[in-house]
């Protein structure tokens, strides 16, 4: 059977594909998997080169499900590519390159029926209008997904290209607004080294920066690739001595500037840490003892865990919510008794604080550190604020996480496995909101759940912290037009 005028025949057997492959003169047999993006890309443009090329036999076999082709023809990745003349493999092609396979199956089966062909440069003449549209629209698509990468990428190069650095309007020199002026006085008396940026002069990086951020104004003043905030929060830092805390805490260089700027400050943050020299009333350390003991886990940070009002204090919000532990906050920026005092009684100089059943363990650095080596979740255990889970208790958890939950191969977006993919376009296609468990990224839970719910073989589709079963049983439920009352009793 050929592909007469666009079709693309789906090949179901070692038998089929030789017997089809023997009797035309020219074939392309196109490997692919449903959880391969590209394979799905260059699925579409094999289809529109059936259109190009009538006169040529376009097959198509789904390699994880015919195992036996995918060995016979050496295929280990997919997208994959056979050329065949006269029922013989004659070239291969492995990858995604729109090009290169135009440019394959023109040799195989000659020009396209077109008389003048528009294709570009990296194309010859191989393509006609159908592929040249495709390749087009694809090459757009990408485009634009490559655009915001590179601009993600360039942010974090650019707020990470000095310990300090500062994007203002203007330059230190030259500043172009009274905010970016103040920040860059500020900065020079506290002796700091910084980078700039004149966000005047790159729109990209200007409206970027307030998305990277999601911190709408400039100035914003960024200390070893976080955000510390704007005009507003570095003023008070100054004010405060913090500004000069945080940047010892994180190994900041400072150049003296002078007696008539630095004793100042100088003076202001050694009192700041010095009990002796201020010493705080019983009922200030009363009040603040009971505010560190008021929760067991208890974070002294900038802003609310809403809405953070710097980069240090988000961080530690996003790590104790990723660890999902239970904690109580406290605004310093609404209590200056509490933010100064508070310094003296942690013998601590800035913010984030964290402290543990009225123990502090720490600013942002030490909590990062935890988080990382697994020691945080470790202590926390130990103290009784999170208790230790058992294998069973984490499988409850992650099947009762949501209403409808599949444990599959990769992800909805990308899955890893046949199965997995057209379970997820059986949800995705009777409109059913579900959570998903990558059992690839987890062995553990991989291999526990098998126990757990005595079914041995993945996807497995639960609802309501009930198995419903594995790929099979939900395509039978999507048949008979059942999936989507099943899953909404």
């Amino acid at each position: 059977m050929a592909s007469g005028g666009g079709a693309v025949r789906e090949v179901g057997s070692r038998a089929e594909l030789d017997a089809a492959v023997g009797g035309a003169r020219a074939a392309a047999v196109h490997f692919w998997a449903s959880w391969c993006e590209a394979s799905k890309q260059m699925d579409e443009v094999f289809a529109h080169l059936a259109v190009d090329f009538p006169h040529a036999l376009f097959l198509r076999v789904e390699a994880e499900e015919q195992p036996e082709i995918s060995e016979a023809y050496g295929v280990t990745a997919v997208p994959y590519f056979v050329f065949c003349k006269e029922g013989k493999p004659v070239d291969t092609l492995e990858g995604a390159n729109p090009a290169s396979l135009a440019n394959k199956v023109a040799k195989l089966a000659g020009p396209a029926n077109v008389a003048q062909s528009a294709a570009p440069a990296s194309l010859g003449v191989a393509a006609g209008p159908a592929v040249l549209e495709k390749v087009q629209e694809m090459a757009r698509q990408n485009g634009s997904s490559d655009a915001e990468s590179t601009l993600k990428k360039r942010l974090e190069q650019l707020v990470n290209s000095h310990p300090v650095i500062l994007f203002m309007k203007g330059n230190p020199e030259e500043p172009r607004c009274g905010f970016s002026r103040r920040v860059v006085d500020i900065l020079k008396q506290e002796g700091v080294e910084f980078g700039s940026f004149d966000i005047l002069t790159d729109n990209e990086v200007r409206e970027g920066l307030k998305k990277f951020s999601n911190w709408p104004t400039f100035p914003q003043l960024y200390c070893k690739g976080e955000l510390l905030g704007g005009c507003d929060i570095v003023i008070a830092m100054h004010e405060s001595g913090e500004l000069k805390d945080v940047l010892r805490e994180h190994n900041i260089p400072l150049r003296q500037q002078g007696s008539k700027i630095e004793e100042p400050v100088m003076s202001e943050s050694a009192n700041e840490q010095s009990p002796e020299a201020i010493g705080l009333t019983e009922a200030q350390k009363a009040r603040l003892e009971s505010l560190t003991n008021s929760n067991p886990v208890m974070i002294f940070i900038k802003g609310s865990p809403e809405e953070p009002k710097c980069g240090f204090s988000g961080k530690v919000v996003h790590i104790l919510k990723q660890e999902k532990i239970p904690f109580s906050s406290f605004d310093i920026l609404s209590d200056d008794e509490v933010r100064q005092g508070l310094k003296v009684l942690s013998n601590w100089p800035s913010y984030p604080q964290v402290y543990i059943k009225g123990e502090l363990v720490g600013g942002s650095d030490i909590v990062m550190e935890m988080h990382k080596s697994g020691e945080l979740k470790k202590v926390l255990t130990e103290k009784g604020i999170i208790r230790r889970e058992s294998l069973e208790d984490r499988l409850e958890a992650l099947i009762s996480s949501s209403p409808v939950m599949l444990f599959m191969k990769g992800n909805p977006d990308n899955p890893r496995c046949g199965f997995s993919s057209k379970v997820v376009n059986a949800l995705k296609g009777a409109g059913i909101s579900f959570g998903s468990f990558d059992i690839l990224s987890d062995e553990e839970v991989r291999q526990g759940l098998k126990t757990y719910s005595n079914w041995p073989t993945f996807p497995q589709l639960y609802y309501k912290s009930e198995l419903m079963g594995g790929c099979d049983i939900v395509l039978e439920l999507e048949k008979s037009g059942e999936l989507k009352a099943t899953l909404s009793e």
